[in-house]
């Protein structure tokens, strides 16, 4: 069992929680919508490739001292998994309509977010189905000058609420667009990624078994003091995290400069007027709209409300 290596250093008596918001299109051996959008066996085959590698992720963290573990369905219609398969009695937070969307179910009572199955953005270099929330309505989002996917879109609310990234996992895209904002957290690359629909995956199985050791080291540095941290680091059972070349550190809230800014280019002029609507959203351009402010979670907020009224302008 991944995880055998390593000694909590958490104490025994405090409670550990840790968030993991999941996607799909960043799991090993998914390179095909028809594997991320029901019905069809493709469709199947997707879901239990994800169930695997958010169990994974499960088991990991409780076996570097997790005590309570939920799990944002952030794919999709967000109702792909069936809860009684999750391990660990982990809470699953489901369904379509979420104020904080692919972050509902974080507050400040988690010790540590986990970003599993995670992908590239829209505008970035080649990663396997890469999109930035809508890629109907979205071509390109920077925040604070900075290209930024998904996972760095989210981290304002990990922000937020002054809990660490400790894992993201995914292709190597997503991890080279994550570093900026998440340094200290552990990277699994399951799947290299050469064009938008084709990659090499990793083995399901050995996918699985590095997402498990990092998301057991990400838990133990959490609680680590930062002489204890090599030692952690030195109980991987492989080298595939800590992509990127940095040392492993304390882990950290995301590295977002406050205040910040959203910048969001949109495919039409139309999207943009629409998305100025929102609350906290200001025209910056004939396609582009821009969120500005020193409160993460509003300029989050502001941001899920641009992706939901947009869908007019898209026409659905």
């Amino acid at each position: 069992m991944p995880g055998a290596a390593g000694v909590s250093r958490w104490d025994k008596n405090c409670p550990v929680k840790v968030f993991i918001s999941f996607d799909m299109e960043g799991v090993a051996g998914i390179v095909d919508w028809s594997q991320c959008r029901a019905p069809g066996q493709p469709y199947e085959e997707g879901r239990r490739l994800l169930l695997g590698e958010v169990n994974a992720a499960i088991d990991g963290a409780i076996a570097g001292g997790a005590t309570e573990v939920v799990c944002n369905d952030s794919h999709g219609t967000m109702n792909n998994l069936d809860p009684a398969e999750l391990h660990g009695q982990a809470v699953y937070v489901s369904g379509r309509h979420k104020p904080l969307y692919m972050m509902q179910g974080l507050d400040a009572t988690a010790d540590l977010v986990f970003m599993v199955g995670y992908h590239g953005s829209i505008s970035g270099e080649s990663s396997v189905l890469s999109h930035t929330y809508n890629p109907a309505v979205v071509s390109h989002v920077s925040l604070n000058g900075t290209r930024v996917g998904e996972s760095g879109i989210n981290a304002l609310v990990a922000l937020a609420c002054q809990a660490p990234v400790g894992l993201i996992t995914g292709d190597q895209q997503t991890i080279a667009e994550a570093d900026p904002f998440m340094p200290d957290a552990e990277r699994v690359v399951v799947k290299e990624s050469f064009t938008r629909f084709g990659a090499s995956s990793l083995h399901p199985e050995v996918a699985r078994e590095l997402i498990a050791d990092g998301a057991r080291r990400a838990v133990e540095r959490a609680g680590a003091e930062p002489a204890e941290v090599w030692e952690i680091a030195a109980s991987s059972s492989s080298s595939s995290s800590g992509e990127g070349g940095s040392e492993p550190a304390v882990l950290r809230p995301p590295a977002i400069t406050l205040p910040a800014t959203l910048e969001v280019h949109m495919q039409t002029a139309d999207m943009a007027e629409v998305a100025s609507w929102v609350r906290g959203v200001e025209r910056s351009g004939v396609r582009t709209v821009s969120i500005a402010g020193e409160d993460p979670l509003a300029m989050f907020r502001s941001f899920v409300g641009l992706t939901y009224i947009t869908r007019v302008s898209e026409g659905r």
